[in-house]
């Protein structure tokens, strides 16, 4: 049975606007590429995935680490939960319909890890007690506004590690209580 893992980068105060947290450092662009190579694949709301269709092609301007982690990407499989989506790119499946029946099915039939991006989309899959873990990549940046971690309350989580994962960026577990 696969572990559905929702894992976001969020500033100090709570909020994952990426582009205000602003590019990874070497040391935490490491950390993604291979934490991506060891997943099993990823579940996308839409506003996450067309964010992250960004390393669908190659840019001129990249160097090898960015190289690395399209490439890393594009290998894994993609499911997009999305009701405005016709169609989604390469390696992906669109999920509409009974979104939970289809991730429940994904979880039972697959090992490994899951990775879940999109808090509205992990806020939704947790009202159906579908996450197993939660990953907090915390950025000493207060930003005051923006979208939230979490959407919406949850039940009590349990800290089950902690780690300085690049300068100044820590990653708490929790689990559900």
């Amino acid at each position: 049975m696969a572990k559905l893992v929702f894992a976001l980068n969020q500033s100090l105060d709570g909020y994952v606007e990426h582009e205000e947290l602003g590019p990874p450092d070497p040391v935490l662009f490491r950390h993604f590429i291979e934490d991506v190579r060891g997943l099993t694949g990823m579940i996308y709301g839409r506003r996450m995935y067309e964010v992250m269709r960004y390393w669908d092609d190659d840019l001129p301007e990249w160097g090898a680490p960015e190289r690395e982690y399209a490439v890393v990407w594009r290998s894994r499989p993609k499911w997009v939960v999305s009701r405005s989506l016709k169609s989604v790119g390469p390696n992906a499946t669109l999920v509409a319909g009974d979104v939970a029946a289809a991730i429940r099915q994904l979880r039972a039939t697959l090992g490994g890890v899951i990775e879940v991006a999109g808090s509205e989309l992990a806020g939704s899959l947790a009202g159906f007690d579908l996450i197993d873990e939660y990953r907090l990549y915390i950025h000493p940046v207060v930003l005051g506004h923006g979208k939230p971690f979490f959407a919406g309350p949850r039940s009590r989580l349990r800290l089950v590690a902690n780690e300085i994962v690049a300068p100044d960026v820590i990653r708490l577990t929790y689990v559900p209580a």
